[in-house]
């Protein structure tokens, strides 16, 4: 299969149009069996009446894991957010509403959010063995639910065609929806601290949770995210959420 230029690029797989279709090629370090992973989580989604992209095959490409779907014609809301600032607060309550919808879903087969956070806080390697030790307690302590959490929840998922599709499960989980919300709050406050809080103000009002309870998750969030790697976040800023945990206790 000839690939061409990818038309995106993330931390685990690289993305491709190819006849019409869209090709995700995951990075060939990745355990075996990711790509096949990822896409019984997309599957189950949309066996739950979500809106996601078909899967077509899940396959090898020159030796690495490949996941073939269906291309969904449209544009991210975030893309058209940048177009129109005035139109955050009409994209945000959207997508407000379809993390909602995730929410209400129960995931027993995925794995479970504690198993996956205990995971990343293991190997960040900004993190003393005490600040992970704390980070691990403190997760204990929180609640364990099975709600689906996409994960990586922010409006350059969702693409608005006919209507809004939600892409990229690779990090959906069974788990606390506050967790998930804060996932999303702390993405949005790499960018734009003003339109994290109208996404954290609009999710609180709309479902009834307190603010206090979601950012009960800030320091475990935080920590975890450490261990992505991900070259534009700062990961000094990750550590001053985590160092919070140590000054409250």
């Amino acid at each position: 299969m000839e690939l061409g230029h990818p038309i995106a690029a993330g931390n685990t797989a690289k993305v491709y149009i190819v006849q019409d279709k869209i090709v995700k090629v995951f990075r060939e370090d990745l355990p075996e069996g990711t790509s096949s992973y990822e896409a019984e989580k997309q599957r189950y989604a949309l066996s739950k009446g979500l809106p996601v992209p078909k899967i077509m095959d899940v396959t090898k490409i020159d030796g690495r894991q490949a996941i073939i779907m269906e291309k969904i014609s449209g544009r991210t809301l975030g893309d058209r957010l940048l177009e129109n600032k005035n139109l955050a607060h009409y994209y945000m309550e959207m997508s407000v509403n379809i993390q909602q919808n995730i929410h209400r879903i129960n995931a027993d087969a995925f794995e479970p959010m504690t198993k996956k956070l205990t995971r990343q806080i293991g190997t960040a390697e900004r993190l003393s063995q005490s600040q992970k030790t704390a980070l691990l307690l403190k997760l204990n302590e929180m609640p364990v639910k099975k709600q689906l959490c996409h994960g990586d929840f922010h409006l350059f998922n969702l693409i608005i065609g006919d209507g809004v599709t939600i892409i990229d499960w690779v990090d959906a989980s069974a788990g606390d929806s506050r967790a998930d919300v804060y996932r999303t709050y702390l993405l949005y406050t790499q960018f734009s601290s003003e339109l994290a809080e109208l996404y954290l103000q609009l999710y609180c009002t709309k479902s009834g949770l307190s603010k206090d309870k979601v950012m009960e998750w800030a320091p475990i969030i935080a920590g975890a995210r450490l261990s992505e790697g991900v070259l534009s976040e700062d990961s000094d800023r990750l550590l001053e959420i985590v160092n919070k945990l140590s000054l409250r206790g």
